[in-house]
């Protein structure tokens, strides 16, 4: 079973646990027994494009954020690998200030959340699902991934099926554009990530606290999971890709319940594709 995780944010985002401190996180990491685990919390925007409150850290935030990482890694040195690193968006344009990030850390993961639309606002993918990508916006998703891949700026592509949080159904078009990713993913040899958070939000996770229901009870909500995208996995399991789980921590009691999340997602995929799949145990 994987002893890492590389999708770990912190309070400074502004829509994490705000009571979990960067050392509670790794308490419960090696209370679990994990190895490694590298801080990707979503990044600060020297141009700040995003506008949106509570999705990122301020850019003043950021030395706080790196030194707090760098005590940690010493304190516990001999407990478990800690590293620093950012979850990211590509956009044109903005790739030195994104090779200034990648400079200062460790690990750096590609977490697609929007893209540019015709009039260059931004086009988000909204967990509520009341945005929708038309076939144009697709493929520009599909298009900065390969992009991000192409600049070598990047360690891990987060959740690259979260797309279907912007469409209807893994039809044609999808499926065009997971190729796609898969094509580039194989060429950079870029490992694709398996995330658990929208599995641990309709499951365990409800009015912002962990129920205590059984796994057995967990599953009958599964139906309401949109990533991972069954689909999109058996499309990766025609290439020779890396692939790792993703906890995508932003709560407390999160990493406590790995094992049964990477179990529903392995459900949700399915046995026939997981087996299929380059599933790594060893860190990166």
């Amino acid at each position: 079973m994987q002893n890492f995780n590389y999708h770990q944010h912190t309070y400074r985002c502004g829509h994490a646990d705000l009571n979990m401190t960067d050392e509670d996180y790794i308490q419960e990491y090696v209370k679990m027994g994990f190895k490694q685990i590298a801080f990707t919390d979503h990044c600060p925007e020297k141009n700040r494009i995003d506008k949106r409150q509570n999705m990122r850290m301020e850019y003043q935030e950021k030395d706080d954020y790196l030194n707090s990482i760098k005590y940690l890694k010493e304190k516990y040195a001999d407990k478990i690998k800690i590293e620093s690193g950012y979850e990211i968006e590509y956009l044109p344009g903005e790739e030195e200030n994104l090779r200034e990030l990648k400079d200062e850390t460790d690990k750096i993961i590609l977490g697609q959340h929007f893209v540019y639309d015709d009039n260059k606002n931004l086009k988000i993918i909204c967990l509520n699902r009341t945005q929708k990508f038309t076939d144009i916006e697709l493929n520009r998703y599909a298009e900065y991934i390969v992009k991000a891949m192409e600049f070598d700026i990047i360690d891990i592509v987060a959740h690259p099926d979260i797309f279907m949080y912007a469409r209807n159904e893994f039809g044609n078009i999808e499926r065009k554009i997971s190729n796609m990713i898969c094509k580039s993913a194989e060429k950079y040899n870029i490992p694709l990530e398996i995330n658990l958070n929208d599995i641990f939000k309709n499951t365990y996770y409800e009015n912002r606290k962990i129920n205590n229901l059984p796994i057995e009870q967990q599953r009958n909500k599964l139906r309401n999971v949109i990533y991972p995208c069954k689909e999109f996995w058996e499309v990766v399991s025609n290439y020779n890709i890396k692939v790792l789980y993703g906890i995508d921590v932003h709560h407390r009691g999160q990493i406590q319940l790995f094992n049964e999340l990477v179990q529903m997602a392995n459900e949700v995929i399915g046995s026939k594709t997981i087996a299929k799949l380059n599933l790594i145990e060893k860190e990166i």
